[in-house]
């Protein structure tokens, strides 16, 4: 597979190696830039994972708690640029949309885009009456549905993050720190019970020929990726993550503290893993003189 200059880009910008380094990677790896990465951490080239995905696409999110507490939701709703997404009308059309998912408890897009809202028009053609207005592309993109018994807490840092968590026990202010902690910490889920088995895998894959690379004999080799492992599930669980407004303390020890339990939590952030295309003016103007 042929290597390009914009993987090769990709790849820097993704581990910040050297360009020589990513090239080699990619065609050790015929192009697979997931592949590449893998290669590159086990053989300590790699400086970091820094992006998970490129993040270009604008839009809002909106939560909505149920007068009674027990139910809510949180949902995206994407737009072509910033400048619609401050638009009085979209900002009405996701706030609608919210309302609508939390009302109906939809099963997925499809009936979302199917129910009616407080006008008696459906989602869809509301959706669609607005990228009239407005001339750009507007997609419901997903939601997320909670009920419970329990309570529950949220927090958004301005319109591109929002976090919704079920929480037992403890009290309001308790489950808006959590929120917080979640918005700013980006925990991958509650609990190490909780991670993916193939995720466990390919880390300690990842340690192992990390760890095999400094010539130690096998019973340290095992207690080094041991203690790496346990350090990796205490990055990526929230009861594992030091809190971020104490960190002398963890998430867990915080709420064992205060008697609560976090049942579940969402975190969405606006345009997160979607590869938006970049223009160069400039190339763009000059592509359209030599026609």
């Amino acid at each position: 597979m042929a290597i390009t200059a914009s993987m090769v880009k990709e790849l820097r910008e993704r581990t910040g190696a050297g360009m020589m380094e990513c090239k080699k990677a990619l065609t050790e790896a015929d192009g697979n830039l997931d592949a590449a990465i893998d290669q590159m951490r086990k053989s300590g080239m790699a400086k970091a994972d820094k992006k998970a995905g490129r993040v270009a696409a604008e839009g809002l999110l909106a939560i909505k708690v149920s007068d009674d507490g027990k139910s809510a939701v949180i949902v995206e709703v994407n737009s072509e640029t910033d400048f619609v997404s401050k638009a009085d009308d979209f900002i009405s059309f996701v706030d609608e949309v919210a309302k609508t998912a939390l009302a109906g408890n939809p099963a997925d897009i499809d009936a979302l885009s199917a129910m009616s809202t407080s006008d008696g028009t459906s989602v869809e053609n509301s959706r669609k009456a607005l990228i009239a207005r407005l001339g750009e592309n507007i997609q419901v993109r997903r939601f997320q549905h909670f009920t419970t018994e329990h309570a529950f807490g949220s927090y958004k840092h301005g319109v591109r993050i929002g976090v919704l968590v079920e929480i037992k026990g403890g009290n309001d202010e308790l489950a808006r720190d959590v929120s917080m902690h979640i918005a700013a910490s980006r925990p991958l889920c509650v609990s190490d019970k909780e991670v993916p088995a193939e995720t466990l895998a390919k880390e300690k894959e990842i340690f192992v020929a990390q760890a095999k690379d400094s010539g130690k004999p096998d019973n340290i080799i095992e207690k080094m990726v041991e203690g790496r492992m346990r350090k990796y599930l205490g990055e990526i669980t929230l009861l594992g993550q030091a809190f971020v407004k104490d960190p002398d303390q963890t998430i867990g020890k915080l709420l064992e503290s205060n008697n609560a339990e976090i049942i579940q939590f969402v975190r969405m952030e606006v345009g997160e893993g979607i590869e938006k295309k970049t223009e160069n003016f400039a190339d763009e103007v000059m592509a359209q003189m030599g026609d």
